[in-house]
């Protein structure tokens, strides 16, 4: 059964070439004229899946039942040479017909050469091809895959990042191009967006350009309504705090945070202009967060609302224990000159520690130990608050 298998493999695997799959096509084509292979009564469909595919007995049964109507191995053959051809292991051939048996089924000559030979076209390499079949089964046995990839590519920058969003984005190969994704890139651009912008909207909210026009509108709608023009550094995230948020939820948030924390109505527009993430984070982790920088750290509240950010940061990773350092080098005055709590919590780690952690080896030399003791949501013994 799998003599032609076997001697289109060798023969693939033994080319040395490294272009495009022309060359495959004619090697296809003469395999099977020399060794033509009639169908074979009553061909087990299970048996094949296991033996020629790989698949376990438990996929193989649930496989077999979208390929009753095979009764010879010769285009699963094809197909699965085909697969080899391109670099695909064993086991990534058949998590590939694991997850769509009827890719078994697709015409190599008529559909999956021309598709690589339309990638490849685009300058993707073979083991791009092989990465993309992996990862889009069903879609690459259609032809359309070509003229999306060729939109694709320029607006994602690189296949790299394409494949990052197509992940999380599997819509992507699936929507129509002309219809849907298209009017949806045009408006964001339209809104000041750049492709990078759009890119990155799309991996943090996959299901953004897979929506109609008039709801990506909406969400522009709502990204404006938070106080955050179009064109601004911060519109690109507005719109990802917005995105799925309905303007109720939306307004439940604006009303917690003025009960909570106290702030006036013009103090929740400036907080949420500049941090519009706060709309998606948790009200217990919120309320923790703005409990202590007011009543450990001393903070205003109308103080934090101009200062957001705050709020951004990990209670016990973050705030926590560089309130820790900068209180014990205040009361012992060792600091050099006078930090604001601001700069300490927003400044990166590397910055924290070699201005605040390194210039004190000498007069206390355990500072760094307990700064990441306390990082760990411990509290040493060695800082000493006096």
């Amino acid at each position: 059964m799998l003599h032609l298998r076997h001697r289109i493999v060798s023969h693939i695997l033994s080319s040395s070439s490294t272009s495009a799959i022309s060359p495959l096509h004619r090697l296809l084509s003469a395999a099977a004229a020399a060794a033509p292979i009639s169908p074979t009564q009553g061909f087990a469909v299970e048996d094949y899946l296991v033996d020629a595919c790989g698949l376990t007995r438990p996929q193989a049964l649930k496989a077999s039942k979208k390929l009753s109507h095979l009764n010879s191995p010769a285009k699963p053959d094809a197909v699965l040479a085909f697969l080899a051809g391109l670099g695909l292991s064993g086991a990534d051939a058949a998590a590939v017909v694991a997850k769509d048996p009827l890719f078994l089924c697709a015409g190599v000559e008529r559909t999956l050469a021309p598709v690589v030979d339309g990638l490849a076209g685009l300058g993707l390499s073979r083991p791009e091809i092989a990465r993309l079949v992996s990862l889009v089964h069903s879609r690459f046995r259609r032809r359309s895959i070509v003229p999306k990839l060729e939109y694709y590519l320029p607006l994602f920058g690189s296949f790299h990042s394409f494949l990052r969003a197509s992940q999380r984005a599997c819509y992507l190969l699936s929507s129509d191009l002309d219809k849907v994704v298209k009017p949806n890139v045009m408006f964001l651009r339209e809104c000041g967006l750049a492709d990078c912008d759009i890119t990155k909207l799309c991996i943090s909210e996959p299901r953004l350009l897979g929506n109609k026009l008039e709801r990506v509108q909406a969400m522009v709608a709502r990204a404006e309504g938070l106080g955050v023009p179009r064109g601004s550094g911060m519109f690109k995230v507005a719109i990802q705090a917005v995105a799925f948020l309905s303007e109720e939820k939306i307004a439940n948030k604006v009303d917690y945070l003025k009960k909570t924390f106290g702030w006036s109505d013009a103090e929740v527009v400036v907080a949420l202009s500049m941090a519009p993430m706060l709309l998606n984070r948790s009200k217990d982790i919120l309320q923790r967060r703005f409990e202590f920088l007011v009543s450990e750290v001393g903070l205003q509240p109308g103080y934090i609302a101009h200062r957001p950010v705050f709020l951004y940061y990990s209670l016990e990773g973050r705030i926590k224990p560089r309130c820790y350092v900068l209180k014990f080098l205040k009361e012992n005055r060792l600091l050099d000159r006078d930090w604001s709590f601001y700069t300490a919590v927003t400044r990166p780690e590397k910055y924290f520690i070699k201005k605040c952690i390194c210039p004190y080896k000498e007069s206390a030399p355990h500072l760094a130990e307990d700064y990441v003791a306390a990082c760990r949501g411990e509290m040493p013994s060695n800082f000493r608050f006096t």
